[in-house]
């Protein structure tokens, strides 16, 4: 069994056996999700004026002046990602994997893991990217014998050299990929434990002793399999967008994460750091030292000029996108800010019925919409998907979770506690009705709360689906923060709108007395 030395070992090591010492760094991305332009500090659109000013991060340009440093930094690197570079904005929706693919190959990766996404259109748009790129695309926990399209393509893990040395990488993916994404019938989705373990016992039986595995299983899951599994050395994650860090009071944890011999390390998503994991290992593959931190691709990280320019490029075919006549509105549906900051509003209602039916079959009872995140108004007849990424620009995904209806009063208190400043957490909803006081004290205002039709069980659990900004605490709902089996990564928010109001049509705009004020 391998094991991690004390730093006191690692230091007796270091002047006994320098010469047997291995360095390898790590660089390493997860959950990019299409960000191939630079983002605003709330991980939405970033406009080309506040990008001149600073105040965007990532995008592709900057990462790859971002890896170009790191690499200069160091004798031997690997970059890696954890899976979901599928799924996110426009550039996905027209090049499904294909832009994604070209990325990837100029910014030099050796090798990925499946995300759930990479599934969203099914098998054939994952082997059209794997057929595209220039990298092992790994997947260990699943049985993919009888899907024709992968059965020959997808392995469960791959040997690299570097330096010198062999490196053995292993792919993962969430055990519920079949009910996150489209993988189709004929793949099959296992526990990660015994997955990881039998690959690492057929690496290891190859002599490969420097293990790393590739996990799109969230933070928690990558920590149980460090804890089950021996020989694994490092656990590349993604799916959770967990931040690990040692300077960040947002981080979930550490950077690396330690359980038992093994690293644990996750770089949040979207493109927004680049983590950077530098490792000494002896000559038996034992880590005698893991240490590191993010790299936040700020304004401070030039842009690669050649790639800002193909990303331009790519954005133009877009507008066509932007000009599709999606659906028809029978009448005006408004957006105006006045409106949904304040009461019940006709695209507050849309947007929220679009969130519950998209994901009703799950057994989610409840959608709440901030207000401030519905930005305009849809004119009567034709309506384009440039109108509806008019209403909905931030490239908000669908998040669901659990709460109890404690925390949904708590919730619905903050929405209105700045009605008088028109804030933006105002709450727009679906399958629930409620009644606010603006006389009444802030914490204290709302009343009459129905789910379903029945009076709200604060001891119930509930569940709900919002977005990802309000999920993680946006507009002061920092109550959902906690929530239970939270999922913020699913599809775009305009897109689930535009596909119910053409589902819908010609829709026919309303309000109904969801929300009243006394």
């Amino acid at each position: 069994m391998k094991r991690f030395l004390t730093a006191t070992a690692a230091l007796a090591l270091t002047s006994g056996m320098a010469s047997a010492e291995y360095n390898l760094t790590i660089l390493h991305t997860n959950d990019f999700h299409a960000r191939f332009e630079p983002i605003s500090k709330y991980d939405s659109g970033c406009s080309a004026e506040d990008d001149g000013e600073g105040k965007c991060f990532g995008g592709s340009a900057r990462l790859v002046t971002a890896i170009a440093e790191a690499r200069a930094r160091s004798n031997n690197s690997i970059l890696v990602d954890g899976g979901d570079q599928f799924q996110g904005t426009l550039f996905y929706t027209y090049y499904k994997g294909a832009l994604a693919a070209e990325m990837m190959n100029k910014l030099g990766y050796d090798g990925m893991t499946v995300g759930n996404h990479e599934f969203d259109d099914g098998p054939e748009v994952l082997r059209g990217f794997m057929d595209a790129v220039n990298f092992p695309v790994l997947m260990s926990n699943a049985d993919v014998s009888n899907e024709p399209l992968l059965a020959d393509k997808l392995a469960k893990s791959t040997v690299i050299e570097r330096g010198g040395e062999k490196i053995g990488l292993i792919g993962l993916t969430p055990e519920d990929t079949d009910e996150l994404a489209s993988p189709g019938d004929n793949i099959t989705f296992s526990d990660p434990v015994a997955a990881v373990q039998g690959e690492v016992d057929r690496l290891s039986a190859e002599g490969v002793n420097k293990i790393i595995v590739l996990s799109h299983s969230g933070y928690r899951t990558d920590q149980r399999v460090a804890a089950e599994t021996t020989g694994v050395d490092v656990i590349v994650g993604g799916h959770s967008n967990s931040l690990l860090s040692n300077s960040s009071d947002r981080a979930e944890g550490p950077y690396p994460t330690m359980v038992g011999d093994t690293a644990i390390v996750q770089a949040y998503a979207y493109g927004k750091f680049l983590g950077e994991l530098n490792v000494t290992f002896d000559d038996a593959g034992n880590i005698t030292e893991a240490k590191g931190e993010p790299i936040l691709i700020d304004g401070n990280v030039a842009k690669d000029a050649d790639t800002a320019a193909r990303i331009a490029e790519a954005a133009a075919p877009l507008d066509k996108i932007r000009n599709k006549v999606v659906a028809e509105t029978a009448a005006e549906i408004v957006g105006v800010r006045e409106d949904c900051r304040a009461k019940e509003c006709a695209m507050g209602n849309l947007i929220a019925d679009a969130m519950l039916a998209r994901v009703k079959d799950q057994g989610v009872e409840i959608a709440i919409q901030n207000g401030g995140g519905i930005r305009a108004s849809i004119d009567a007849g034709e309506v384009t998907m440039g109108e509806v990424l008019t209403v909905l620009p931030f490239q908000n995904t669908l998040s669901t979770f659990q709460v109890t209806g404690e925390t949904i009063l708590a919730a619905l208190e903050n929405g209105v506690s700045e009605h008088e400043e028109g804030a933006g957490r105002f709450p727009q909803v679906a399958g629930m009705s409620y009644a606010f006081d603006v006389s009444k004290p802030a914490g204290s205002r709302i009343s009459d709360v129905m789910v379903g039709g029945a009076p709200i069980d604060l001891a119930k659990v509930y569940s709900v689906v919002s977005n990802n900004y309000v999920r993680n605490g946006g507009d002061g709902y920092d109550m959902f923060k906690a929530a239970q089996n939270a999922y913020d990564f699913g599809p775009d928010l305009a897109d689930v709108t535009a596909e119910f109001l053409a589902a819908n049509g010609p829709y026919s705009p309303y309000t109904d007395g969801r929300i009243t004020a006394k």
